[in-house]
């Protein structure tokens, strides 16, 4: 997915105010979404939780986009023609509906619910994501990761996989990426990640054991969930800081709640993230964009695609500067 606003801002992060937790408890932030318009006159309205002036990443991850349940009669559904991404990789997860992806790998791929696809983009790639004609209600995540110094401009890839359910007591997990509950997931990423998809029973309580290196984020997207002492509205962002071996998440509400956890150890490059590219620098962009409003060989071309390619929006009047979190407590 791309980033669809106009007006890109280059941020800078702020620092947290700690509250009031049970001794021994991990701390937890709580970041709430903007909505950003995706797409024409009909834009689909997405809610962006990272980045934000508060936190830029969560281990690797750099972004993360949340939409639906919308009505594809009603938001026009998704429509995004062929854009550019460097330094990342992008993740796709639905809840529901159905998105064709097209690259300039000569990837054409199904989206679909409890599947993950996972493209890298390192030097450059191109892709285009359209909600198919029998989707009726498109609802999920696109969430972008950083990829490090090392591998940011590695070549081209793309990996489809659909992991297996772990049915737990009260609990229903899918891990898409790193290992988590007795699964692990085959996909290649850059650095250690983790990602799942939990689905909780009315009242259900799980507690999770993971690794005491990452930072956790976990995304509600529907139910109010309790994570260790504070409980999450739907869209809201719970971040855990290193050092907790265990989560506890409690549903609080009489219905199935779903959240999606993201983790990793805290990424410790500083990155430029603008629009859809993610260099060291304020150069590494202005390259990126150069290239891709040049049509280079760098993005490659998708024939197949019936229409015309995203623009990129015009730089800011002043140097991107680097992105950082505010230092772990």
């Amino acid at each position: 997915m791309s980033n669809p606003e106009g007006d890109v801002e280059a941020l800078r992060c702020g620092a947290f105010v700690e509250g009031d937790r049970p001794a021994g408890a991990p701390r937890v932030d709580v970041l709430s979404a903007r909505e950003v318009p995706l797409g024409g006159p009909r834009a689909m309205l997405v809610r962006r939780t990272l980045p934000q002036r508060a936190r830029t990443l969560i281990g690797a991850w750099c972004f993360a986009d949340h939409y639906g349940p919308h009505q594809v009669a009603e938001s026009g559904g998704m429509h995004m023609p062929p854009h550019p991404h460097t330094g990342l990789q992008t993740v796709t997860w639905l809840f529901s509906g159905e998105v064709e992806h097209r690259d300039t790998l000569g990837t054409h791929s199904l989206v679909r619910s409890g599947e993950l696809n996972l493209m890298t983009g390192g030097h450059g790639i191109a892709h285009s994501e359209v909600s198919t004609p029998d989707t009726r209600v498109i609802h999920g995540v696109q969430l972008w990761v950083a990829l490090p110094e090392e591998h940011r401009d590695t070549a081209r890839d793309f990996q489809h996989y659909v992991p297996e359910l772990a049915r737990l007591d009260g609990a229903r997990v899918r891990v898409f990426l790193g290992s988590l509950a007795g699964r692990t997931s085959p996909v290649r990423s850059f650095t250690p990640l983790l990602g799942a998809e939990i689905v909780l029973e009315p009242r259900a309580v799980l507690t999770l054991a993971v690794d005491t290196a990452f930072e956790h984020g976990l995304l509600v997207d529907g139910g109010d969930v309790r994570l260790v002492d504070t409980v999450l509205r739907p869209a809201e962002l719970g971040y855990v800081p290193p050092g907790a071996d265990t989560l506890t998440m409690v549903n609080e509400t009489d219905v199935p709640a779903r959240a999606v956890l993201l983790g990793g150890p805290p990424f410790a490059e500083e990155i430029v993230m603008w629009w859809n590219f993610i260099g060291r620098g304020h150069e590494d962009i202005v390259k990126a964009r150069e290239d891709w409003e040049a049509s280079s060989e760098r993005f490659g071309v998708i024939e197949d695609f019936p229409g015309g390619r995203l623009p990129a929006p015009a730089l800011p009047n002043a140097v991107i500067r680097p992105r950082r979190n505010p230092p772990t407590r």
